[in-house]
């Protein structure tokens, strides 16, 4: 068996697919067959990547909202506060900001420690109305999340690493946006998709050749050749 690193893995932009946001299918096996701890970090809200790992059939290990809630070895923590991003919300909305997920706004349904606004709302106004209450806006390339600024995906592997008593630094990352930077910068190689932003692609230590899902697998594929 080969002696592979745990892997700690984004969703968007780095499990889908290029021509929108389904998942690509070939992720599963490839998760699903990897012989060392996968962690799913994210920034969606917590139930999507526990259902991800549920049926992927998979443990369920996973950063989610950002370094929000932390969940490994049957143990969830929720290390950031939510209250004040639905303060920021809720005055973003008084002020005529759309959110832009619809009537049932399910992108916030079931937040626990951030909100998210659409990328066709108002950017300028929510970052203002974020820093006037000590929170941070991180651009994720799918909504504009409103954080709070001491918590991120590095934050958030470096717990999960705790609870599966593993270094941090023994995990590899694959990611595509700038709030997988931090883990990129906690993990002891990083790579970064070829459809990756800026500060994605500054922090890793590798830029693939291949996007979205197709640059997941190459990377899977180049952590067992090295291994």
């Amino acid at each position: 068996m080969t002696d592979v690193p745990p892997l700690a893995v984004d969703i968007d932009g780095t499990l889908t697919r290029p021509d929108g946001p389904g998942i690509d299918a070939r992720v599963f096996a490839a998760l699903r067959g990897w012989e060392a701890p996968v962690v799913v970090a994210t920034g969606k809200a917590f139930p999507y990547p526990v259902a991800l790992c549920h049926f992927l059939a998979i443990p369920e290990r996973v950063v989610a909202e950002n370094g929000g809630i932390v969940y490994a070895e049957d143990r969830i923590e929720v290390v950031a506060d939510g209250e004040t991003p639905r303060q920021v919300l809720e005055a973003y909305r008084e002020a005529g900001g759309e959110v832009g997920f619809g009537r049932a706004d399910t992108a916030n349904r079931w937040r626990e420690t951030e909100v998210v606004v659409h990328l066709d709302g108002d950017e300028r106004l929510l970052r203002d109305l974020a820093r006037d209450h000590g929170l941070e806006v991180v651009d994720t390339g799918y909504a504009y999340h409103v954080k709070d600024p001491g918590r991120d995906k590095g934050t958030g592997l470096r717990a999960v690493a705790d609870l599966l008593e593993l270094d941090p630094g023994a995990f590899v990352a694959v990611g595509d946006s700038e709030n997988d930077a931090p883990a990129f910068e906690v993990a002891g190689y990083a790579y970064a998709v070829a459809n990756a932003d800026g500060a994605a692609r500054d922090a890793a230590d590798e830029v693939l050749d291949a996007a979205h899902a197709d640059g997941f697998l190459a990377a899977l594929d180049l952590i067992r050749d090295r291994s």
